[in-house]
């Protein structure tokens, strides 16, 4: 009995740290399956859907990543960002709730894990891609400019 509940809490905590590594990967994985399938039904042939689908989603993660890092205006980026968080919020929510459902834990309490785990998830992803942007133009650095035009030299 011990064991299992170890395992299954081992287990349970790997499948957590996968959700939450792959959450921002989120977006550009439903853009892929969308292309795919839209590419499968189009009368394409298998290989040519799966290297549609390949491409539509590096697409979407390399231009987002781009955006991300040169845009400069907070609600273009906090909009970014939420295309990113969305997605990976309903894949955090669907995951918690059928884990809590294969627990045999009530619908209630299944519904108020999905959605923390829904919040927590979408603010790991959107945390993610602003840590791909880097610094902002109009932080602590701009404060200290010496008159030329030039950042004072802090270090």
């Amino acid at each position: 009995m011990l064991v299992s509940t170890a395992l299954s809490l081992l287990g349970l905590g790997v499948i957590c740290w996968i959700l939450f590594n792959l959450a921002v990967y989120a977006l550009p994985f439903f853009v892929a399956v969308t292309v795919g399938h839209y590419l499968y039904m189009s009368e394409v042939a298998l290989i040519g859907a799966v290297a549609g689908a390949f491409l539509a989603g590096a697409l979407t993660l390399i231009l987002g990543q781009i955006a991300f890092a040169t845009i400069r205006s907070t609600p273009v980026r906090l909009a970014l960002g939420a295309f990113y968080a969305l997605p990976a919020g309903l894949a955090g929510f669907h995951a918690i709730k059928g884990l809590s459902q294969i627990g045999s834990a009530s619908e209630t309490w299944t519904l108020v894990f999905a959605w923390v785990s829904a919040i927590i998830v979408g603010a790991t992803a959107w945390a993610r891609v602003a840590a791909l942007a880097g610094p902002d133009d109009n932080g602590p650095a701009a404060h200290h400019a010496i008159p030329g035009g030039r950042p004072a030299n802090d270090g």
